[in-house]
């Protein structure tokens, strides 16, 4: 048995999909299929079983994951040690959008000038990942999982803010405290596809509704730039939005956390224990430096 064959089949297991998988290794449908086929010949076991829904896991093959997955540690173990410790390989990482958008290309940036051989995938998606399903080798979550077997570290705590655009504040009278935010648009999420309770920040500002709203934090900070209204925005996307101003930030300051998620297995792997440690300190010090350029604007 080749460790290629095993590479295929963990890839179909954790998308239950040829095609996805074919995607994921960079080969067509087709070949990932045929491959599936040879490791099941040579086994003498049907891995896979086709439903409508895509490929699921047999019991046979579900006793080949996790030596499948062994393997795979070695093999990222091999190829690490023979780049003289530099991290190398693919790495998909999956985040919130304001995340995603702010924070993540800094930091793949420089992970990928300390380690050129590395390749980062950043996958930003309005909702919870499912890493039993390898969506992602990590994910950052705005939450602690209270379920689930996932390895959990906190990353970094960070903050929000009420936020306008200039110009639109220039358009209104002043806001001195709370009571004067009536009447204002409000910018937030639609209320159904909050993922998370942690997203929650309309009631923050007294508001019971968003005269604009949208499942993308990265979209309600374009509406605060076009002067549509007012919404709670990261501090750390601020220095990203030319105009965008904090507003009442003595009386409506908010706190929440990053959490960085990974398979509980994964744990074994020293590349990826590396790898997690390189994101959650890059995360802490990109938090830092931005939130500390916006403080410096007052």
């Amino acid at each position: 048995m080749d460790w290629d064959d095993l590479r295929i089949f963990l890839a179909v297991a954790r998308e239950e999909s040829l095609s996805r998988a074919g995607r994921r290794l960079g080969m067509d449908a087709s070949t990932v299929g045929r491959r599936v086929a040879r490791l099941e010949t040579a086994l003498g076991r049907v891995l896979f079983a086709k439903t409508p829904q895509g490929y699921a896991v047999t019991p046979e093959g579900a006793a080949l994951v996790p030596h499948a997955e062994a393997a795979e540690v070695a093999a990222q173990a091999a190829a690490e040690a023979l780049t003289q410790g530099g991290l190398t390989g693919q790495l998909r990482i999956g985040a919130p959008d304001g995340c995603a958008n702010y924070l993540m290309p800094q930091l793949a940036a420089r992970l990928m000038d300390e380690h050129p051989g590395l390749e980062i995938q950043i996958v930003a998606l309005p909702r919870v990942f499912n890493l039993s399903r390898r969506e992602a080798d990590m994910a950052i979550a705005v939450s602690r999982p209270q379920t689930g077997r996932a390895a959990i570290q906190k990353v970094a705590d960070y903050r929000l803010h009420l936020a306008g655009h200039a110009d639109y504040l220039d358009r209104h009278p002043p806001i001195l405290g709370p009571a004067d935010l009536r009447g204002h648009r409000m910018i937030g999420y639609i209320p159904e596809m909050i993922f998370d309770r942690e997203l929650d920040y309309l009631s923050e500002t007294g508001a019971d509704h968003a005269a604009l709203s949208s499942n993308s934090v990265s979209v309600q900070m374009q509406a605060i730039r076009a002067g549509a209204g007012l919404g709670i925005v990261h501090d750390f996307a601020i220095p990203f939005a030319p105009g965008v101003r904090r507003v009442l930030s003595d009386r409506i300051a908010l706190t929440r956390s990053f959490w960085l998620l990974r398979p509980a297995d994964d744990r074994r792997s020293a590349r990826l224990n590396r790898l997690a440690e390189a994101v959650a300190l890059g995360l802490r010090r990109e938090v830092a430096r931005l939130e500390s350029l916006v403080d410096a604007q007052g």
